[in-house]
């Protein structure tokens, strides 16, 4: 089972789509600038996410969130909670 999920910084404009087996883990290294891509816009909070049956639908849904109409929905969701 696969993870699709979505974090948002706390100190910055940055929203991050992203795909992982252990999601609490996941947002653990987020948070410990442990991941390159994120490092500079620590701390994290989860805004979305979830769960696929495999790789391959984790994939598209991730494709999805990333687009344009997907960031889209994120940042209302962010915005509103």
């Amino acid at each position: 089972m696969i993870w699709v999920y979505a974090i948002s910084s706390l100190g910055h404009n940055y929203i991050y789509v992203g795909m992982t087996a252990d999601i609490d883990k996941r947002l653990h290294r987020h948070n410990n600038g442990r991941e390159r891509s994120t490092k500079f816009y620590a701390p994290f909070e989860l805004i979305y996410s979830e769960r696929c049956k495999d790789r391959l639908e984790a994939r598209n849904r991730e494709k999805y969130w990333k687009s344009g109409v997907g960031k889209e929905k994120l940042r209302k969701l962010r915005n509103t909670t």
